[in-house]
């Protein structure tokens, strides 16, 4: 029996271990939504499909073949000679385009597809920071559930020794009754933190497409430093050439200048082949032909006013975002140095906690509950003390959770 017993249980060991939820880490979930996420992949197809409109910027127009009859007179005419009854006429034509207009309506596709790269970089870096917060909530949600959790066997061990010194009027039964709402108190708060910390799994699974279902752990132990640019200038030099949103635009600046090249193309003449070959009727006349060639005159006054005006409305364009462009550096650049500013007295805060505040309130508990345990202080006086270490920790994990965001939307504008 007792072998069977060990047989079984080596038998559920593995899976249970098999069970157990893997550590995710920032850097996983980050790698995984840069592949997997379907907002992200749609700019590859759509990059894709400009190089296909490129690859096509080259061909020709199809050629045009037709059919039908040469000086044919018209029924009930009277036709003097048989040379006069005309001939059967087969006809080609081909439109041969300008290669200078080939090329820049290639260069012109070539960027739309550099635009859509730009774009997936700057939804990417949407996605990122809203991947970072939510592992960071997860992380400071953990931190909570673990205070919680502490708090829970500290109300529980006061509650117990509160029971035990009741009989004995040591203790009040009123103190009793505030320890058990505050016991309570502690339970409903675990739960709603559980909660919080499934919205966050949920919202990584949606950000990396995985099922929504999927449950892993993250690593809480990450340590979320202030940005290396927080004490350097950063100035639009920097963000000109960080900034996602920022080459989008000078993508899109470029890809108009090359539409406007493209218009000042249609200047440009255009060519047409095309060969008849007849049939006469009256076998006695000759096979005949006609060959001729053809080109456009595009700057004839009153065919070029339509490229003419389209390039300069593609030039205004051009100058407005370039404007544009300038607007978003200035105010980037004063919103990276007012963050700055903010995260540092932010940090300075959070240290203060840290440092002394937490640790006074912690030598205060002990000592009340050193008192308590000796019958020297009442238990409205621990839970007093409890309850002022207590709201310090939340607040201080409510301090950082400020601190993780503020880190993460400066990152978000420095583009790190």
């Amino acid at each position: 029996m007792a072998a069977i017993v060990m047989l079984f249980l080596l038998a559920i060991v593995p899976a249970q271990a098999q069970q157990q939820p893997h550590t995710m880490t920032l850097d996983s979930v980050l790698q995984r939504i840069s592949k997997n996420n379907p907002m992200l992949q749609q700019y590859d197809y759509r990059a894709r499909a400009m190089d296909a409109y490129a690859e096509g910027a080259k061909s020709w127009m199809a050629p045009m073949v037709g059919g039908g009859v040469y000086m044919v007179p018209y029924p009930g005419t009277e036709v003097m000679n048989e040379s006069d009854k005309g001939s059967l006429m087969i006809s080609a034509e081909q439109s041969i385009p300008n290669p200078a207009k080939q090329r820049a309506k290639e260069k012109y596709m070539q960027s739309k597809a550099g635009i859509e790269q730009a774009t997936k970089a700057v939804t990417y870096n949407e996605l990122r920071a809203q991947a970072k917060t939510a592992y960071y909530n997860w992380v400071v949600l953990e931190k909570q559930l673990d205070v919680l959790k502490d708090n829970e066997r500290i109300m529980e061990f006061m509650l117990k020794v509160a029971r035990i010194r009741y009989p004995y009027s040591q203790g009040k039964l009123g103190s009793i009754y505030k320890a058990e709402a505050r016991l309570h108190e502690v339970q409903n708060m675990q739960e709603m933190v559980s909660t919080q910390i499934k919205q966050q799994n949920t919202q990584l699974n949606i950000l990396m497409d995985m099922p929504q279902t999927t449950n892993y752990k993250i690593d809480t132990t990450i340590v979320v430093t202030l940005p290396t640019h927080h004490n350097q200038t950063v100035d639009s030099t920097y963000l000109a050439s960080a900034r996602s949103d920022i080459r989008q635009l000078d993508r899109t600046i470029e890809s108009m200048k090359l539409g406007v090249e493209m218009e000042k193309k249609e200047r440009l003449p255009e060519f047409s082949l095309r060969f008849d070959h007849m049939y006469p009727r009256d076998k006695m006349m000759p096979q005949q032909y006609t060959a001729m060639g053809m080109i456009s005159i595009p700057l004839a006054p009153w065919s070029s006013k339509m490229y003419k005006a389209n390039t300069k409305a593609m030039n205004l364009e051009v100058q407005a975002m370039q404007r544009e462009r300038k607007a978003m550096l200035n105010e980037a650049e004063g919103m990276a140095k007012n963050m700055a500013l903010e995260l540092n007295a932010l940090h300075h805060h959070i240290e203060k906690y840290t440092a002394k505040i937490i640790p006074a309130l912690k030598k205060n508990y002990d000592v009340t509950m050193l008192a308590y345990e000796q019958n020297n202080a009442q238990l409205p006086e621990v839970i007093d003390a409890w309850e002022a270490l207590n709201m310090a920790q939340m607040e201080y994990l409510q301090n950082l959770q400020q601190l993780y965001q503020m880190t993460v939307n400066y990152e978000k504008e420095i583009e790190k």
